[in-house]
């Protein structure tokens, strides 16, 4: 059974620990909007009420118009831009990546004006591009989920980022992967202001059996293991996964995890049943697969991607790996 925990009474006029400012991109996620909120408000009163005593935050917009989310539902503004300085975070609220023009310019000009004082600014979701693109992310480590890495470090090539955190605090900009660590990115803030006790009221309320620190890995792996409850084994899966292209030695996916080759392939072995080697490998196999299918993309290109020198090398594994060439799999799902 859930106890909501007692609160000392809080005096009328006590004025909100925390004021957060919503910008929502065209398109943006909802799930990840309504979590930050609703963490706010859950932490904001004493009698479960949903007033805005120890925290306020408004959606603001340079129109008055409705913003559309990416699953149709619309949200309307209830501030227009203003000034930044009567935040403490602006939170931006990313969501379809294909969107041309998330942000009008005169929001951009906003949030890249108000990162220079003292607010700080908040990548929620894809709101990792967004700063990107307004210029907000160099020299920063920016984090973004597992789904989207591929296109970040397409996008933005000179930059740093990691999907293997929930969120990355670096200086006054933070950035955070979506889904489910908005809640915990928003619980350590409600914590740093309003106290300890409101964070684990409202983290019981939500159900949400523990906090999560911004370092622990995405709920991630890239293939079906007999066991991958190891952090270590799951980040050097990510580390895999994503770096398909650099030809990896088992090395070096042992020097990230931070650990000797010997101890990683023992710890492979013992929880998996197979080597990184193999891991790497059928990682490898099921991306090849994956952009066969999905993409028209011309299969020199594909096995670039994967790791491969050249296409008859990546023809060969291919069919060892499913039975039958790349180029013969695509003819078929064409007649299909």
């Amino acid at each position: 059974m859930t106890t909501v925990l007692p609160r000392p009474a809080v005096p009328a006029t006590q004025k909100p620990l925390i004021r957060v400012g919503f910008i929502l991109a065209r398109h943006f996620t909802l799930s990840a909007f309504s979590l930050f909120v609703d963490t706010l408000r859950l932490a904001s009163d004493v009698e479960d009420r949903s007033g805005r005593v120890l925290c306020d935050w408004e959606v603001i917009s340079a129109t008055p118009q409705l913003i559309r989310a990416s699953c149709g539902v619309q949200v309307a503004p209830t501030a227009r831009l203003g000034a930044a300085e009567r935040f403490d975070y602006i939170a931006v609220v990313g969501g379809l990546l294909d969107v041309e023009e998330p942000l009008d310019r005169e929001t951009v000009a906003f949030i890249q004006d108000a990162s220079q004082g003292k607010v700080t600014i908040i990548g929620v979701c894809t709101g990792s591009f967004i700063l990107a693109s307004a210029g907000l992310l160099r020299n920063r480590l920016a984090c973004v989920s597992w789904l989207h890495h591929d296109a970040f470090r397409t996008r933005f090539p000179g930059l740093a980022v990691t999907s293997q955190r929930l969120f990355a605090e670096d200086g006054r900009i933070i950035t955070c992967a979506g889904g489910s660590a908005v809640a915990d990115l928003a619980a350590l803030l409600v914590k740093r202001h309003v106290g300890d006790e409101a964070e684990k009221n409202v983290l019981e309320i939500l159900q949400v059996e523990r906090w999560r620190e911004g370092g622990e890995g995405q709920s991630r792996s890239p293939i079906a293991l007999p066991t991958h409850g190891d952090p270590r084994i799951r980040a050097g899966l990510l580390f895999m996964e994503q770096n398909l292209d650099a030809k990896l030695r088992v090395e070096q996916i042992a020097q990230h995890v931070g650990i000797s080759r010997r101890q990683l392939e023992r710890l492979f072995h013992e929880k998996t049943g197979m080597s990184p080697g193999a891991a790497l490998n059928q990682i490898r196999m099921n991306k090849a697969m994956f952009l066969v299918e999905r993409t028209s993309r011309p299969l020199i290109e594909i096995a670039l991607d994967v790791g491969f020198e050249n296409s008859s090398h990546f023809g060969r594994k291919f069919r060892k790996s499913f039975g039958m060439t790349p180029m013969r799999l695509r003819e078929e799902r064409r007649r299909t």
